[in-house]
């Protein structure tokens, strides 16, 4: 039936009456208006296979943050804190062994002096501090005078 056209009520007087379609026809249907300023900026990101696809900025993933440039600078194989402990254990070795090794020479020479230099150095001071008698045993003619006269007489037997 033509919804446009006038209906007979069967309840109602027998004449035709005019009843208008509803207006809801020509109601433009709800719908979301996105105007172009209210939209937020687009970026574009790579999908899972490489392209790149639009995507709306704040639903896009953080952007990576940049990495500070390497330091390509070679480095020592030792740091210089651990270069100075090795230098002084170095060193401190040394001088101990240094230390070492003079009290060790200065122990055999003490050794030796006791043993046979202060044993020849205690004879020669007692044989010098004795007096002469005590080496003789007292004995008389330990000192000898030499004299010499000499006689001049002239014979002339002739």
């Amino acid at each position: 039936m033509n919804e446009h056209a006038p209906a007979l009520r069967a309840d109602g007087p027998s004449a035709p009456a005019y009843d208008p379609a509803s207006l809801e026809l020509y109601a433009p249907a709800p719908a979301a208006v996105e105007l172009a300023a209210e939209r937020g900026p687009v970026v574009w990101v790579p999908d899972a296979y490489g392209r790149m696809v639009p995507m709306p900025k704040h639903l896009a993933p953080p952007p990576m943050p940049m990495s500070e440039p390497r330091d390509l600078t070679p480095l020592p194989l030792l740091d210089p804190i651990a270069q100075r402990f090795i230098g002084a254990g170095i060193g401190g070795g040394a001088l101990s062994a240094g230390i070492g090794y003079g009290v060790g020479e200065l122990v055999n020479a003490v050794a030796g002096f006791s043993s046979g230099a202060a044993m020849w150095i205690a004879l020669a001071v007692l044989a010098w501090r004795t007096p002469v008698r005590a080496i003789t045993n007292g004995r008389s003619g330990s000192t000898v005078h030499i004299r010499k006269a000499v006689i001049k007489r002239n014979h002339f037997h002739g």
